[in-house]
């Protein structure tokens, strides 16, 4: 499981943001390693050669001048170390910072080197103070402030503050150099998924934006081009052989009275299958630009198609009410071909049903056949795709689905097969008690 940030601006910022961190972390160690530690250690070393000045001093003074001088010395050294410290130092804990710590460390292993033992306490001053033995006697002396009061103070986190807001900054206008040029292609892709055509993205900004949007504007316009030739090509098709149809139909009623009535309504059911197959293919190459997204009244719809197909027993439920947005042509092609996909491959009982679920409206067919597997449902929405034999009849151009799931996208919608509502019989596959048939469902926005 990974924490990055899924969005180009989030990346951005991190990545800035990180970089300034860590040059700002390499630039303190490379601080600590050739500006504080040497200059620590020449410290250590002056603080050593005054404990050793101070110790000779008590040692050849009487002993009752060396309260005094110790005295004067400490008031000497807290005096320089308030100086040195400054009005910003603040409160001092009694615990030992980490630089004090290492400071103790050092001063206390060069004293070892004279064979003299260090022990260390904290004045109330915030100074430290080191303890000599002169002859049995202990003295505490006050070192001089010779490091500072805080080892970070308000000008290193004000500069860490700066570089991360100098980091967002720099991540903002680069992401908003870049955002545009990529909502525009997105919004131009989503709006190609719908089959609707997209808009002209501009050619402009950097090499790399303008070189994408240059692309999708070449493949769009591709694509356009392709349609275009298609319907002209399947508009050409459908009027060569349309025509040589007609002619067969009229051929075959005329010999109808004189020939074999079996053998003369097999040429007809034929014929009619291949008219209605050109009227698939004409319909899934046929766009829907030209007819407009309006309100309108899907029930009346419903019940105009349920009334053609009144002999089947197409039990109709209308609940979407008024105001639809729609385009009647395109949605009374997708019911035709559901209420037809189900006549072909399902079993009665059949249903035509519309209503609204939230902010969308739907229509659905549904039959009491054996359904479908659900892994198979996006294959069957591609062109030229059929379930097996297990549902039905065959036959048909695998298109109808195709074209139902067109329309759902020209509508901002999805098309859905879902597993039907009607209990399976004693010759079902499943359980008594399981579910049985298929509900091929488009839905979409309410509102346009």
């Amino acid at each position: 499981m990974t924490f990055a940030p899924r969005s180009l601006l989030g990346r951005n910022t991190l990545l800035l943001v990180g970089l300034i961190v860590l040059s700002q972390l390499v630039s303190v160690l490379l601080v600590l390693q050739l500006m504080v530690r040497p200059r620590m250690g020449q410290i250590a070393d002056s603080v050593v050669h005054t404990i050793g000045a101070v110790r000779t001093g008590l040692a050849v003074l009487p002993e009752s001048e060396r309260a005094a001088f110790v005295a004067a010395f400490n008031r000497q050294a807290m005096a320089e170390a308030a100086l040195t410290r400054g009005r910003e130092a603040g409160p001092v804990g009694r615990m030992l910072s980490p630089l004090e710590r290492r400071f103790v460390r050092l001063v206390s292993q060069r004293l070892a080197l004279h064979e003299a033992e260090a022990v260390w306490r904290r004045e109330a001053g915030g100074s430290l103070a080191v303890r000599l033995t002169v002859q049995g006697v202990d003295h505490w002396v006050v070192l001089p402030g010779a490091l500072p009061g805080r080892e970070f103070t308000g000008a290193f986190l004000s500069a860490w503050l700066v570089g991360a807001v100098l980091a967002l900054v720099g991540a903002l206008l680069i992401q908003r150099r870049l955002s545009r040029p990529l909502a525009r292609v997105v919004q131009a892709a989503q709006a190609l998924a719908r089959g609707e055509p997209p808009a002209w993205l501009p050619e402009d900004g950097p090499t790399e934006t303008a070189t994408l949007s240059r692309s999708f504007n070449r493949m769009a316009q591709s694509m356009a081009d392709t349609e275009r030739e298609r319907a002209l090509m399947l508009a050409g098709i459908s009027h060569d052989l349309r025509t040589p149809l007609t002619k067969l139909r009229l051929s075959v009623e005329i010999l109808r009275p004189a020939g074999e009535p079996e053998i003369l309504d097999t040429m007809t059911r034929s014929v009619e299958q291949l008219d209605a197959v050109i009227g698939q293919f004409i319909d899934f190459a046929r766009g829907d630009e030209g007819e407009p997204l309006v309100p309108g009244e899907l029930d009346a719809l419903a019940r105009d198609v349920a009334r053609a197909y009144a002999d089947q027993a197409l039990a109709l439920e209308t609940h979407a009410g008024t105001g639809v947005p729609m385009r009647a042509g395109a949605l009374r092609r997708a019911m035709v071909n559901l209420v037809e996909n189900a006549l072909r491959h399902g079993r009665a009982p059949y249903s035509l049903r519309t209503g609204r679920q939230g902010s969308e409206v739907w229509f659905e067919v549904e039959d009491g056949g054996d359904g479908i597997d659900p892994a198979e449902a996006e294959r069957l929405k591609q062109p030229f795709r059929q379930a097996d034999a297990a549902r039905g009849q065959g036959g048909g151009t695998g298109l109808g689905l195709a074209i139902v799931e067109r329309i759902a996208r020209a509508h901002g919608g999805r098309f859905d097969l879902l597993p039907g509502n009607a209990p399976s019989g004693p010759s079902g596959q499943s359980g008594p008690n399981s579910p049985r048939g298929l509900r091929a469902r488009l839905s979409w926005p309410a509102s346009t």
